[in-house]
């Protein structure tokens, strides 16, 4: 006991001597071979020159270490480099939650995402203190693009949303967003009429923003992305295609058909045909869709699976977790019917995603992981997300332009991230095996670099514990 507790300490004092340092030094990272996203090409036993947090030179090692003879110098032992991989649908959220969430942070690190898309919270304002802080570095944590908080209307289900009824309120709550610098806008359905919810693509689109959100059912996804419409989130609304939209919207619009019922009729006799023409109508447009698979599939075999004993659970309060209670104790009382209902909708649409693919459809990696989305783990389901792409038919090279390239692209940001080359930022993931053979290698992180510093397995797995170490710290409070 007393030499775990030692090893503990040691780790811990590894990952606050991490914290402690300044700005990045120069470093030279040698005997590595490096995987270009955009074609699957490697570059075998090379060095790469870092300083100041971006990639300077990929060269032979013998010409660099001349080149940069005081350089802090680490051999990558024939390790597979990677760019840091993207999460580009997360939420933190929960204002009783603060330091549950900050505290999972340097988790994301340690899984090797680097890069994070936060979908709007009730802890807008925090998360954008954090964006800040972790830009400065004086928070260890994934770089974070933020929608904030996000459009909805008046009385929405969702905590801290910006709810709106008028044009007026949409332009005062778009200036608010203005002054928070927000990354994106995000707008969802919940009480947003279909009118209001168009006006308001159309006007934060003008605003230069690119927006993101759900699909109501008095609209189509042709007038969204018409309207300015950068991304769907959850292809789950991708099923909609195999059927006449504009027909189900008007039946909607005039009473024939309640919102729910034409969710069934979407639901029903799926045409993959249609729908595959409608896709490369979309790719055309240039549409981005983050998926969220891992939700789906959480929810629809949690008859079958028990979570009780998932190893993620020691890095996640009570108070965190006791949120996965409200979807439980909702589908509790489901019938057989429902219950393989959810399973056949989560198979159909995992199915779509080499049709989206090859419709020219940028898939971005995103897990939906959030207190209130159940078992959706923070770090942990990105991974499980991208074992789904697999699953579905994805090449591992297409996985890891989904999770590295795509969201880079959507941001604009191609051109001084995601990707090992001069320029970039140096944000880098050693793995011990090759993740074009199996993308399942991403699993087997021997370090990571953010920003061009170096965090080797033993400072990872320090940040580990001092994420299992905070959790038991703030139940122990809490009682």
């Amino acid at each position: 006991m007393k030499q775990k507790l030692f090893l503990i300490a040691v780790l811990l004092s590894a990952y606050s001597q991490l914290i402690a340092q300044g700005v990045n030094p120069k470093l030279l990272l040698y005997n590595v071979n490096v995987i270009s996203v955009f074609d699957g090409s490697i570059r075998k036993n090379v060095a790469i020159m870092m300083e100041g947090g971006e990639i300077l030179t990929i060269e032979k090692y013998e010409t660099l270490r001349k080149k940069f003879a005081n350089s802090r110098t680490i051999d990558g032992k024939n390790k597979f480099v990677i760019p840091g991989l993207w999460d580009m649908h997360i939420h933190l959220e929960g204002v009783d939650l603060v330091p549950d969430n900050k505290a999972l942070l340097p988790v994301f690190i340690a899984y090797g995402i680097t890069t994070v898309r936060d979908c709007a919270s009730d802890l807008g304002e925090q998360v954008l203190k954090w964006r800040n802080q972790i830009n400065h570095d004086s928070l260890v944590g994934p770089t974070i693009f933020t929608a904030g908080k996000k459009l909805e209307g008046r009385n929405s289900i969702w905590k801290g949303d910006l709810e709106i009824a008028t044009e007026v309120e949409l332009n005062q709550m778009l200036d608010m967003l203005d002054k928070y610098q927000v990354d994106f806008v995000k707008i969802t359905e919940n009480t947003l009429s279909g009118d209001l919810f168009l006006k308001s693509v159309q006007a934060a689109k003008a605003r230069c923003y690119r927006v993101s959100g759900h699909v109501p059912y008095d609209l189509t996804i042709t007038e969204l992305v018409a309207a300015g419409f950068s991304s769907i989130e959850h292809a789950s609304y991708m099923l909609r295609l195999d059927a006449d939209e504009e027909e189900v919207k008007q039946s909607v619009l005039s009473g024939k058909l309640t919102k729910g019922e034409a969710g069934q009729k979407y639901a029903k006799n799926f045409d993959q045909a249609r729908a595959i023409v409608a896709y490369e109508k979309l790719g055309q447009k240039g549409l981005f869709v983050c998926p969220t698979l891992i939700g789906s599939r959480q929810l629809a075999f949690l008859d079958e699976n028990d979570h009780q004993k998932d190893d993620f659970l020691k890095y996640l309060t009570q108070r965190f977790t006791a949120n996965y209670a409200w979807r439980i104790n909702r589908m509790a009382h489901d019938t057989d019917e429902q219950k393989q209902q959810r399973k056949d909708s989560y198979d159909l649409v995992k199915k779509q995603l080499p049709y989206l693919q090859k419709a020219g459809i940028k898939i971005i990696a995103g897990s939906d992981a959030a207190a209130l989305n159940t078992y959706v783990y923070p770090a942990e389901s990105l991974i499980d997300e991208l074992m789904i792409f697999k699953e579905a038919g994805l090449t591992p090279l297409e996985i890891l332009q989904a999770a590295t390239i795509n969201g880079a692209s959507y941001f604009g940001k191609l051109d001084k991230m995601a990707s090992v080359e001069e320029g970039k930022v140096a944000d880098l993931v050693l793995l011990d095996k090759n993740p074009l053979e199996d993308i399942g290698a991403i699993r087997s992180i021997f370090a990571v670099i953010r920003k061009g510093r170096y965090y080797d397995r033993v400072t990872l797995d320090g940040m580990l514990k001092q994420a299992q170490h905070t959790k038991v710290s703030l139940d122990l409070e809490r009682k």
